[in-house]
C-alpha cells in the first residue's frame, strides 16, 4: 500500500478513537456507525486497538513511568494505542515507519511537547515488542 493512504488511514484511525475516548464509547461501535465505510486499513487499526485494549493501555501506562493513562492528553493517549496495535498486529509495517507517523500525528494535533513524549514511550516498547 502506498504510504500516503496509510497515512490518511492512520489520521482517521485516529480521529474515530478520539471520539470514541470523548463519548466514552467503543472505537468499533463509532466505526459501525459512519455513513460512509472507512478504507479496509482504518478499519483493521480501529478493531486492532479495540480488540486489544486492556493489554495495549497497560502497555502504555507501564512504559510511562510517572504518567497516568488518564493524565494524558486525549490525543496522545490515542496515538500511542494507535502505534502500539500496529507495532502488535502489522508486522509489515516498519518499526521506523510506526514511530515516525505517531510522533507525526502527536506533533500536528497535540501539544508542542506531544512528539518527544510519544517518541519516548514508543521507543520503549518497540525495544520490547519488535526486538
Amino acid at each position: 500500500m502506498d504510504p500516503a493512504p496509510r497515512h490518511q488511514a492512520r489520521e482517521r484511525a485516529l480521529t474515530l478513537l478520539y471520539e470514541a475516548d470523548l463519548k466514552g464509547g467503543r472505537p468499533v461501535d463509532i466505526l459501525e456507525e459512519l455513513a460512509v465505510t472507512p478504507d479496509a486499513y482504518t478499519s483493521a487499526l480501529v478493531r486492532s486497538v479495540e480488540a486489544r485494549s486492556r493489554e495495549i493501555d497497560d502497555l502504555v501506562d507501564g512504559a510511562a513511568i510517572g504518567w497516568d493513562l488518564d493524565r494524558m492528553a486525549v490525543v496522545d493517549r490515542n496515538v500511542l494505542r494507535l502505534a502500539v496495535a500496529e507495532l502488535l498486529d502489522f508486522p509489515d509495517v516498519p518499526t521506523a515507519v510506526i514511530l515516525n507517523e505517531a510522533v507525526e500525528l502527536a506533533s500536528a494535533y497535540s501539544t508542542d511537547d506531544s512528539g518527544r513524549f510519544v517518541n519516548g514511550i514508543l521507543a520503549t516498547l518497540a525495544a520490547q515488542l519488535r526486538e
